[in-house]
């Protein structure tokens, strides 16, 4: 049986893999046979409440088996899951569920609380996932059987299965319309360049809501595998999930990884043999923190990935370059073309910055109940023959360059770049530079609000060791590494960054909170303005 969409996913692995263990959590596993009979569960329960193909189904609950079973009974019946990340406030979740004009939510235990007026409004399914209906054990092309003998024809490749919400990290959370075949396409894609197996056992820490956490589920069941859903929010909680369960393939984000290489994880002290791969995403990984984890894992592969919410992953640094290229997000996945496009839409040539632009089969269908959004995003493919069908790529806003070899560097976001003494600047150059002293685990650099036409610049940082760190050493640094016009004019020290649901640094926020008037205390050691030089 060829696979078309999640539900052909989980039913041929129920029948292919259907003793293996599918997940595992807190020491229980479960097969593929019985996630599949969960599924079928779920799919039930939500036919019985009226909920029908097409219909968005908001699923409030923890990364666990019941939110597995429920997201899978979703696609069984055809509905548009909308996994909604547990952590978010009331008023974000209730934003959630009523942009997506959700049918039903699933939720369960203190997070029903959240949903305040909603409860009364959509119908509310417990988390606990009932039994299957007898007769609803097969699928096929032919659906599931839903109340009054009837039966669905089953989603298509083309249908959507879910909506994933954007983190907000840059404005108000957008609805990304993913169809059947996009989220079929990136599972096969990164189960392939991580040449994941059956063997594998990978740690799911990252929040389904976000595409990289879903990603990871739906690659290892592509390639039969087993997911181990994590727990532990602290590092040495996490050092014994992978050293216990004899984890293969870890994913994560900077703050992820800051986390385990500094005191008190054991993270670099531990052998983990099993451990055969790693994968950044979400933003820069320091080349500091790269270093370490290289040195205390040498036999674990490291994958340095960019992606976007609208089209999932797009570019990955292969393992054997990171040494190298350390500063890259490599190349294209497979079977995707990644276009850099200068302003008037014309190819840029090596060395030159441009817009990345993304073509191939993942790219999402749009963004929900938004259409001129839509518009500005996702647009024709400007090199079409004529008379092809047409064919939409989407223009990510990230500026990039490319060099003669093909490599891509990132270089910041269209958003949030601002002009600085005469120059364009792109924050993450500076907060590179920032990193680079090896001072500090974090840097969020922006404009000051001031409105002037030229803005002070502002930079929020996490020192790796508060004890120690003192402004003056860090601009020092700044001075001797970075030209007049890139030199913060203040800086604020905080002890951590604030996170978005996906555990981004959420800079809206740092922005929110320090791009105004200065810091006196968390400002001394500041370059003083000046020392540029207008450009030419």
């Amino acid at each position: 049986m060829e696979i078309f969409t999640l539900a052909d996913l989980l039913a041929v692995r129920a029948v292919t893999h259907g003793a293996s263990p599918a997940v595992r959590h807190r020491g229980e596993a479960l097969d593929y046979r019985g996630l599949s009979v969960l599924a079928k569960g779920a799919a039930a329960a939500l036919a019985e409440r009226g909920v029908e193909p097409g219909d968005r189904v908001a699923i409030l609950l923890p990364n666990s088996v019941a939110c597995l079973a429920w997201f899978f009974g979703a696609q069984r019946l055809g509905a548009v899951a909308v996994v909604v990340n547990d952590s978010l406030k009331a008023q974000q979740i209730e934003h959630i569920v009523r942009h997506s004009g959700a049918k039903a939510v699933v939720t369960g235990g203190r997070l029903r609380g959240l949903l305040g007026d909603l409860a009364g409004e959509v119908p509310v399914l417990d988390a606990a996932v009932p039994d299957a209906p007898v007769g609803a054990t097969g699928r096929g092309r032919g659906g599931p059987l839903l109340p009054g003998g009837g039966a669905t024809a089953g989603p298509t490749g083309r249908d959507l299965a879910a909506l994933i919400y954007t983190s907000g990290s840059t404005g108000r959370p957008k609805g990304v319309m993913v169809t059947q075949a996009n989220l079929v396409a990136g599972a096969r894609i990164v189960a392939d360049y991580l040449r994941l197996t059956p063997a594998d056992r990978t740690l799911s820490l990252l929040p389904w809501s976000f595409d990289a956490g879903l990603n990871q589920v739906l690659a290892t069941f592509w390639a039969g595998g087993t997911l181990v859903i994590g727990d532990a929010v602290f590092a040495p909680r996490i050092c014994r999930e992978l050293a216990d369960e004899r984890i293969t393939g870890l994913a994560g984000v900077p703050p992820l990884w800051e986390l385990l290489v500094n005191r008190p994880s054991p993270f670099l002290d531990l052998d983990l043999p099993d451990l055969r791969y790693v994968t950044n995403t979400g933003g820069a990984l320091r080349t500091g923190t790269l270093a370490r984890i290289r040195a205390a894992h040498p036999g674990t592969d490291v994958y340095l990935m960019y992606g976007l919410t609208e089209a999932f992953r797009s570019t990955y640094l292969p393992p054997e370059l990171v040494d190298t290229r350390p500063d890259s997000i490599g190349r294209a996945v497979p079977d995707t073309e990644i276009l850099v496009l200068d302003e008037h839409g014309r190819r840029c040539g090596p060395g030159e910055t441009g817009e990345l632009v993304h073509r191939g089969p993942t790219v999402a269908a749009g963004y929900w109940r938004d259409p001129e959004a839509t518009a500005r995003v996702f647009r024709p493919y400007p090199f079409a023959p004529e008379g092809a069908v047409t064919e939409y790529v989407v223009h990510s806003g990230d500026y990039v360059r490319r060099d003669e070899q093909g490599f891509l560097s990132y270089l910041g976001r269209r958003d949030e770049q601002f002009k600085s003494r005469g120059f364009r600047v792109n924050p993450s150059e500076i907060e590179a530079g920032l990193l680079a002293s090896g001072l500090l685990s974090a840097a969020v650099v922006f404009a000051d609000a001031s409105g002037e036409p030229d803005p002070g610049i502002v930079a929020a940082v996490v020192p790796v060791d508060p004890a120690t760190f003192r402004p003056d050493d860090l601009a020092a640094h700044v001075r001797a590494r970075l030209p007049g016009y890139q030199q913060p004019d203040r800086f604020h020290v905080m002890e951590t960054l604030p996170r978005t649901g996906s555990g981004k640094a959420d800079r809206a926020l740092v922005k929110a909170r320090y791009a105004g008037g200065p810091d006196a205390a968390a400002s001394a050691g500041a370059a003083p303005r000046g020392g540029g030089r207008d450009r030419d």
